[in-house]
C-alpha cells in the first residue's frame, strides 16, 4: 500500500473526524495512523491526564463528570484530530508546492536526457527537440515547445478562454 503524503492526510483526517463525531466506530490503528509522533504523544498525554483525574476525583452523575472536566476517549480523539486537521491544512500548501517542483524537475530531466541522447545519435538540434518533447508527452508532462497534443473540443477551448480571461483579471487586481 502506498505511503500517505501530506496531500492525502487532510482529506483522511476530515473523513475520520466526521466518523468520530457521528458516533461511528473507528479502529484504533486507523486513528493512530494519520497522526504524527507529536500529535500521538499529545493525545496519549491527554488520556493519561484524564485517567489521573478519574483516580483523584470520583463522579456519580453526568453533571459531576462535566463539572470535574472528565472527557471520554472519543472526545480526546476528536480534539486530537481537530488539532491535526488544523496543522495539516497549513502543511498541505507546502506539500502541493513540493509536488509541483518535483514535477518540474522530472520534466526537465526527461527533456534533457532525451535531447542529449538524440544529439549523441547525430540528430539535428531541431529533431532532438522534437524527440525530447515527444518523450515528455509520453510521460504525461507538458511539452516545452508550447505545443498541445490532441484536439480540443469547442467546449474545452471556450473553458480555456474563460480561464485565461479570469487569470488576466486576477493579475490586474
Amino acid at each position: 500500500m502506498p505511503k500517505l503524503d501530506l496531500t492525502h492526510i487532510a482529506e483522511r483526517l476530515h473523513e475520520r473526524l466526521t466518523d468520530l463525531k457521528a458516533g461511528k466506530e473507528v479502529a484504533a490503528r486507523e486513528i493512530r495512523a494519520l497522526l504524527n509522533d507529536g500529535q500521538l504523544m499529545a493525545m496519549d498525554a491527554a488520556w493519561a491526564e484524564q485517567q489521573e483525574l478519574r483516580k483523584k476525583k470520583k463522579a456519580r452523575t453526568k453533571e459531576e463528570e462535566l463539572a470535574l472536566g472528565w472527557k471520554a476517549k472519543r472526545e480526546i480523539h476528536i480534539e486530537a484530530y481537530e488539532n491535526a486537521l488544523d496543522e495539516a491544512g497549513d502543511l498541505q500548501v507546502d506539500a502541493w508546492q513540493k509536488k509541483l517542483r518535483d514535477a518540474d524537475i522530472r520534466q526537465v530531466k526527461i527533456y534533457f536526457e532525451s535531447y542529449n541522447k538524440a544529439i549523441g545519435e547525430d540528430k539535428t538540434p531541431d529533431v532532438a527537440k522534437n524527440i525530447a518533447n515527444n518523450d515528455l508527452t509520453r510521460a504525461g508532462l507538458k511539452r516545452l515547445d508550447g505545443e498541445t497534443v490532441g484536439r480540443f473540443s469547442k467546449r474545452d477551448k471556450e473553458v480555456n478562454d474563460i480561464e485565461d480571461t479570469l487569470r488576466e483579471m486576477l493579475k490586474k487586481k
